[in-house]
């Protein structure tokens, strides 16, 4: 599977979760970290949990394994890098605070409009 397959299958696990203004931004051309970061909100920390969780076991079902976990304990800001995508799971104040489409804004938003 390709990253942008990866990302795209987190995409469409996120939304079929429910979670809030997810956005895919390719950043490989801008950085040497990922090629793709996908951003979503959950609307209670146990939102938040429930849409990594989901994710990690989604992904795992398809044969790809998480590399890296972060913040499972904090459930304001998740972090699984799958090394080539890396995605954000946050709560509505920690995206806020933290802006990540504004601190990549160099990325390439894509358009997710057809991922359902």
């Amino acid at each position: 599977m390709t990253s942008l397959e990866t990302a795209k299958l987190a995409v469409k696990i996120l939304n079929d979760k429910k979670g809030i203004d997810i956005k895919l931004i390719k950043i490989d051309g801008v950085s040497s970290i990922a090629d793709y970061f996908v951003i979503a909100t959950g609307s209670s920390n146990t939102h938040v949990k429930t849409l990594a969780d989901e994710v990690e076991v989604k992904l795992d079902e398809a044969g790809i394994s998480v590399s890296h976990i972060d913040g499972h304990r904090s459930d304001t800001w998740i972090v699984l890098d799958y090394v080539d995508v890396i995605v954000h799971v946050f709560s509505e104040e920690a995206r806020e605070y933290y802006s990540l489409e504004r601190l990549w804004q160099d990325g390439e938003e894509m358009d997710i409009s057809d991922i359902d």
